[in-house]
């Protein structure tokens, strides 16, 4: 007994783990690229960001430790029962309840891990996880800067640098516009050749400056004007406190311990009363997932005679989808008052228990007839088969006879018999690792901003709509590592089941056989690219806008009337308090120029009114100023009633300025982005990067799949799953390198084109070398 015991622990156990680190690493995906940013500018610690890696797990676990168990039972016992090893334990006189008796032992054991991670960990975590974020937003400010961009997330302070380099621990500023705007009727202007920030305290900054000097007037006695020159300075500049605008707006749950939890659920307000009790079962519930699914998972996985493991990663889906979704309901049903919130929480964990104690009395005594997908899809293409040809017998074949005529002739040279049964393979493989991936991503989503919903009382008919246009960007973000593990367990059954050496002795070299595969990944990744050409601009747009109704912000909008600062064409800033688009008037608008090569200030004009003149293709301003500028003495002041500048023809469209995002527009509209901020004197060193992702990017899942077949080649000494362990390695190792390149052309250590192309081009050499050394 012990025997059986260990070898069902064992084989339960082995798939678990790697469906739980796969489901795991799915989530991260989201996180990598700005962990990788932190580490590249330098602006946090390695174990800062080894911390924040840590503080971010438990959160998913809470997720994904149920999954893996469902994941470990179906396989696993799919597995034995394919087999007939479950037949013939039967046979020796083990019934379905001994088999309940062995996995309830590792149930129990998952149910304790994650009870402890929703209790103590997850809690502790997300506190910890805040507390760090807070404490590297100051020292990230001096890595922030950009240059050739304005930074307005100083208090009442406007900071432009022409310039910056990197410096151990800090960035080195050259050429500097500070404006005080404590008074924005009459901005203090500081302009220093050279300068560095200096961390005093999470709340403080000095920002130290060299060889510059400060320029300030007098709203009401513009005739008065004074110049203070200086070697050096430190400028005192308050830090915001932290998330202090929007982060504890409502008490943060996540970050409640259990107790705290029930003392809140009494709270007067009922809506966030239901909420704290709501929180306080999901964290008893989520945990019990452990228990029910496993009481489904059993007698399910005992009855896929003939699915195997495939069969199993179906149900996977479908139960795991089942249970979230019926969670989710009631959750949104507690919530809206209309059932009780314990009992919104635990309707799926009580439907999913009734459910498993019926199908284990069932299969107890007689098993369930579970057959495999092949024959699923045979019967399919029998049906469909068997009415071509009584529409061809009966001369009314119409647009099936034709098509079926087409596909014969196509057939005459590819795909073969040999490409159909690969891709019917892959294909099915690649549809159900997708599925799970959406899936889990959209659970994950739904929790993530379940506080804001309630706190916001957003219409559940709103958050579908969110979740039904984000549901395109997870399908562009997670196919390439779809690919990958499709192609993996694709090919490492064909492996283990002998199939590639049978083909190789028919004369059938390895290139030949994955030429299918290759073709189907190019498909997609042309797929991908128009995806993200023709619709995933518009989705993004519309699942932006959604969100921001869900998190309680202001609709966004593209023009940005409150942007009061640009560079101008002819290095010249402008600022006005006020710009009317419809109109083409500014109010209270100031010019400042400067030499190009020395940035010194060589010219300022102030007006209280300006408006665009057509005929005259120029800006007239109306009461107002101008100052010029020799060094640090004035050279002139000409104080006018209306007059223009030569050197200030900017036209009224320059001004009307988009603020997108690169997700939000596709290739050609992102170029021209591009173009139209340059002229501005707007940073887009990271804009350029997304622009080489628009192509690198859907082309990596091509190159996933050429590195995935040597790897899957091999997979007779490790097990198909082994490869699975191989492809989370892989997708770990490309998703470091490519968030590092990434990270490196967003602060301008890489050129773009490099940053964004070189993965690519590193894992296709890989790939390209180990498929030459496969013996053919």
């Amino acid at each position: 007994m012990r025997i059986f015991t260990r070898y069902i622990l064992r084989e339960v156990t082995a798939h678990a783990l790697i469906g739980a680190s796969v489901f795991t690493f799915v989530l991260f995906l989201r996180d990598v690229t700005r962990i990788l940013e932190l580490v590249v500018r330098n602006s946090a610690p390695l174990p800062s960001v080894a911390e924040i890696f840590f503080y971010a797990l438990p959160a998913a676990l809470t997720y994904t430790v149920p999954m893996g168990v469902l994941v470990g039972i179906l396989i696993g016992l799919s597995r034995l029962a394919a087999d007939s090893e479950v037949t013939a334990m039967r046979a020796s006189g083990l019934g379905a309840w001994m088999f309940v008796r062995v996995i309830a032992l590792f149930a129990l054991a998952a149910w304790l891990l994650a009870l402890a991670n929703t209790l103590l960990l997850a809690p502790r975590s997300a506190a910890a996880l805040g507390a760090l974020q807070d404490r590297l937003k100051s020292a990230q400010v001096s890595f922030e800067i950009q240059p050739r961009v304005f930074y307005e997330n100083f208090r009442n302070k406007v900071l432009y640098v022409q310039d910056v380099s990197t410096a151990p621990g800090g960035a080195v500023w050259k050429n500097i516009f500070l404006a005080d705007i404590s008074n924005p009727s009459s901005p203090v202007l500081t302009v220093a050749e050279r300068g560095v920030v200096i961390n005093e305290s999470p709340t403080l900054l000095r920002l130290h400056l060299e060889n510059g000097a400060q320029h300030e007037v007098s709203p009401r006695l513009p005739g008065q004007y004074s110049i203070s020159t200086f070697s050096q300075t430190d400028i005192p500049i308050p830090v915001p406190a932290p998330e202090a605008e929007s982060r504890r707006e409502l008490v943060p749950v996540s970050e409640m311990p259990l107790t705290q939890l029930l003392a809140h659920s009494h709270d007067p307000d009922p809506a966030r009363a239901r909420w704290y009790r709501i929180e306080f079962h999901r964290r008893l519930a989520m945990p019990f997932a452990c228990l029910v699914l496993a009481l489904v998972g059993i007698p399910l996985g005992l009855s896929a005679h003939k699915g195997g493991k495939s069969t199993g990663f179906v149900l996977t889906i479908v139960l795991v989808f089942l249970y979230y979704s019926v969670s989710l309901v009631g959750i949104g049903l507690g919530r809206q008052g209309k059932v009780d919130p314990a009992l919104g929480v635990w309707g799926a964990n009580l439907l999913f228990f009734l459910t498993g104690v019926v199908l284990l009395l069932r299969v107890n005594r007689r098993p369930l007839e579970m057959g495999s997908l092949r024959e699923l899809f045979g019967g399919v293409r029998k049906s469909v088969g068997g009415r071509l040809r009584t529409a061809e017998a009966t001369g009314r074949g119409g647009a099936f006879q034709r098509a079926y005529q087409r596909r014969r002739m196509f057939s005459a040279n590819f795909p073969l018999i040999l490409d159909d049964y690969i891709l019917r393979d892959f294909i099915l493989y690649l549809l159900l690792i997708v599925a799970s991936f959406v899936m889990l991503a959209l659970v994950f989503t739904f929790f993530e901003l379940l506080g804001d919903i309630v706190r916001n009382r957003v219409p559940l008919v709103t958050v579908g709509a969110y979740l039904l246009n984000v549901t395109p960007y997870i399908l562009y973000t997670m196919t390439p590592l779809a690919v990958l593990l499709a192609v993996l367990i694709t090919f490492g059954l064909m492996q283990k089941a002998n199939e590639i050496t049978a083909l190789k002795a028919t004369g059938i070299s390895i290139y030949r056989m994955i030429v299918p595969v290759l073709v189907i990944a190019a498909v997609i990744s042309v797929g991908l690219f128009a995806l993200d050409q023709f619709y995933l601009p518009r989705a993004n747009t519309r699942q932006e806008a959604l969100r921001n109704q869900i998190k309680g912000k202001p609709a966004q909008t593209f023009l940005r009337p409150d942007r009061k600062w640009i560079m101008g064409e002819h290095d010249t800033i402008y600022y006005y308090e006020f710009f009317d688009p419809d109109r083409d008037q500014f109010a209270s608008v100031s010019a400042f120029r400067f030499d190009p090569r020395s940035f010194q200030l060589l010219d300022r004009v102030y007006a209280l009114r300006a408006h665009w003149a057509p005929d005259l293709q120029n800006w007239v301003f109306e009461n107002g100023w101008e100052r010029s500028f020799r060094g640090s003495a004035i050279q002139s002041y000409q104080p006018f009633g209306a007059t223009t500048f030569a050197e200030l023809s900017e036209p009224p469209g320059y001004f009307k300025k988009e603020v997108r995002q690169s997700s939000e527009m596709n290739y050609d509209e992102l170029s021209r982005y591009i173009s139209d901020l340059q002229q501005s004197g707007f940073d887009v060193v990271r804009l350029r990067v997304q622009l080489q992702k628009k192509f690198a990017y859907p082309l990596i899942t091509l190159v996933m799949a050429v590195l995935a077949v040597p790897f899957a080649l091999a997979a007779r000494q490790r097990g198909v799953f082994g490869g699975v362990a191989v492809a989370i390695a892989i997708a770990v190792v490309y998703l470091v390198t490519s968030g590092l390149f990434e990270a490196m052309g967003n602060v301008s250590q890489l050129p773009a084109p490099l940053a964004a192309w070189a993965p690519d081009l590193l894992f296709a050499l890989v790939g390209g070398y180990y498929i030459l050394k496969v013996p053919t």
